[in-house]
């Protein structure tokens, strides 16, 4: 995609199953880029902590990658005119699960990826992943410089953590919202912190993944084992659920009146997710919901036809709306 001399900028936000941890690429010159030295632009960051951007040869890489990018194919360089990342790092508020903190880290990125010389702030666009999709909706009811909204295969963490995935847990949560409120008064009289398992850390037999619905299988190897980067985790705070259990992204969804593109695997486990955020978006007309065929959720990220077909779609999406 070519970009004018005031370029659109976009965010992509991201997050499997559990916490939806937020990452950010600019768009801008890429030979401008290379003579700013690295910061914030002076811009006051409201969400998660310590908030600075790194330059490319501090950044710690898993692999050869110079962004420490784990997917196949992933960008290897900023080129001018096309695409250029800015890595940033900033503190995770040890796991602790808040919705509240997610939502304001996409606003916050909005404020940094806006002050970027070079940066049109009229054609700043967003895609969501998974539980970063989610966030990306809730954040985009409100912040109307977000002017393009996309998901892929968005994961609705709230509902799953109260309900369970495909509702499979709503017998327990009272007993669930009992435990956290213990586990806080815990922590509050100055006792350890619990945090949920990580599946990274476990051992899985194959039997036992045949057992899971797709989405925890198919997670549990690639984002837990094959392409899982060194820094990520599936552990959040117990306390978390205090306030991950009234979170829903699909509420409040008429207020979203920016163009929306809802793209998914028709066979995902999660599609129920997506369709019922899509059918509450009232408050806009330029609204589209795609369906890859034969497409699971993991699969998404991944499978080269699945990933050609939703670049189809956001390509032209981006173009039209920014």
């Amino acid at each position: 995609m070519k970009f004018s001399k005031t370029v659109l900028a976009g965010l992509i936000v991201t997050g499997l199953m559990t916490a939806g941890v937020t990452g950010a690429i600019s768009a801008m010159p890429a030979e401008a880029a290379a003579k700013e030295a690295p910061t914030t632009q002076g811009i006051a960051f409201f969400g998660a902590r310590d908030l600075k951007e790194i330059p490319l040869n501090k950044v710690k890489s898993p692999n050869s990658n110079p962004f420490g990018l784990v997917y196949r194919g992933a960008i290897t360089k900023n080129e001018a005119g096309k695409v250029n990342i800015h890595p940033v790092t900033y503190n995770l508020n040890g796991n602790l699960d808040n919705p509240a903190f997610r939502t304001e880290d996409i606003h916050g990125m909005v404020d940094i990826i806006a002050s970027f010389p070079g940066v049109d702030p009229e054609r700043i666009g967003a895609l969501g992943i998974c539980g970063g999709g989610g966030y990306t909706l809730k954040a985009s009811q409100t912040d109307k410089r977000i002017k393009a909204v996309a998901t892929l295969s968005m994961f609705n963490s709230g509902i799953v953590r109260r309900d369970g995935f495909l509702n499979a847990a709503k017998a327990t949560t009272q007993q669930r919202l009992a435990e956290a409120s213990a586990q806080r008064a815990k922590e509050a009289a100055g006792g350890e912190t619990a945090r949920t398992p990580g599946m990274e850390e476990m051992d899985v037999p194959e039997a036992e993944l045949a057992k899971m619905p797709t989405l925890y299988s198919e997670g549990y190897l690639y984002c837990g084992k094959t392409h899982r980067h060194p820094n990520s985790t599936f552990k959040y705070t117990a306390r978390s659920n205090l306030d991950l259990f009234t979170f829903d992204a699909a509420d409040n969804m008429a207020l979203l009146n920016q163009p929306l593109l809802m793209m998914a695997g028709s066979k995902a486990d999660t599609l129920y997710m997506t369709e019922d955020a899509f059918k509450k978006a009232t408050g806009t007309e330029n609204k589209e919901l795609f369906l890859i065929p034969g497409a699971s959720h993991i699969q998404t990220y991944w499978v080269p036809e699945y990933v050609d077909a939703v670049l189809g779609k956001l390509v032209p999406f981006y173009q039209k709306n920014l």
